[in-house]
């Protein structure tokens, strides 16, 4: 029998795959996020951490692990692994895993949301409705931009973002994307300054790398239309918040939709002020079956490796 740490509070049924082989789980009852100390107890205490992405499991906390000789498992609840240092794991020998796949079709609804939702400024009509400004229907009220017969550039082609491209395709738009290496598909472009300066919507998703943070930085916000609407529901660190926040005030930017922010839980002072921003906090595959599912998925990762087998989703080497 393994123990086995989970660090925040996790849906009913999807620590079911370790309760199963008869594990040891620890949970966090609370749901506070772990301090570094806690973190590093955590490493040197057990033989696999369940973790999040508000978890920093940093080198300190895979060393602990690796001094107390136990850790074997780091499996993150969430595709993006970019709060592991996955290259110390694998030096150490931890395998990290992550959960990808169980997400994409709510990503991808919730990036739909936000695209509807940023280019019919249905957030600021709703705001206007509840504040009693709304005095009736006007011919020219609450004008905004359509949808259909339009655009889509996503910037990363991975599941979530041809899964966006789907639905995109039943509102007649046109599609083009850029990724690093051809995709030898349709609608692939190599330049990305090109995709920002001709399409009406731009919707990220590539993970956050040291060659993304602030892969849409100023410049080329700049490059992107004035009737253009920015989507991210990929990682905040990919946007430089405050020069999106300048375009949006400036008038250089239609309309903006964001699921993920630079350092959550704050949000730029200058985005939660500006003009046509549709802001989420970070809900991008919250429902009650996306959650569970990326729970199990986890938790299969983490059992399958305290068996000795190799998890269906292993990250490191």
């Amino acid at each position: 029998m393994a123990r086995v740490v989970v660090t925040r509070r996790l849906p009913a049924g999807g620590l079911d795959p370790l309760l199963d082989a008869g594990h040891e789980v620890i949970t966090n009852d609370e749901d506070r996020v772990f301090d570094p100390a806690a973190l590093a107890k955590a490493g040197r205490d057990a033989d696999a951490i369940l973790c999040l992405l508000t978890d920093r499991i940093d080198a300190p906390v895979l060393e602990a692990g690796a001094t107390g000789g136990r850790l074997r498992v780091v499996a993150n609840v969430a595709v993006g692994y970019d709060n592991v240092d996955v290259a110390t794991a694998a030096r150490l020998g931890i395998a990290v895993t992550n959960t990808p796949g169980v997400l994409t079709e709510t990503t991808a609804d919730t990036t739909w949301l936000l695209i509807l939702a940023a280019r019919r400024l249905a957030t600021d009509a709703e705001a206007d409705l509840r504040s009693g400004r709304w005095r009736g229907w006007g011919f020219e009220d609450h004008l905004s931009l359509d949808v259909h017969g339009t655009r889509l550039g996503l910037v990363g082609y991975g599941r979530i973002g041809r899964a966006v491209a789907r639905r995109a395709v039943a509102f007649g738009m046109e599609i083009v994307h850029h990724t690093r290496h051809d995709t030898g598909e349709p609608g692939w472009t190599a330049d990305l300054d090109e995709l920002l300066a001709t399409s009406d919507v731009v919707s990220l998703h590539v993970p956050l790398t040291d060659a993304t943070r602030h892969l849409i930085d100023r410049d080329r916000i700049a490059r992107l239309r004035d009737s253009a609407t920015l989507v991210n529901t990929t990682r905040g660190p990919v946007v430089d918040e405050e020069a999106l926040a300048d375009a949006l005030h400036a008038g250089r930017l239609f309309s903006a939709g964001l699921d993920v922010f630079e350092r959550e839980p704050v949000v730029h002072p200058r985005l939660l002020s500006a003009p046509r921003a549709v802001l989420l906090p970070h809900i991008g595959s919250a429902t009650i079956g996306t959650r569970t599912a990326m729970a199990r998925l986890a938790a299969t990762n983490a059992a399958a490796v305290l068996a000795g087998e190799r998890p269906p989703d292993l990250v490191t080497p």
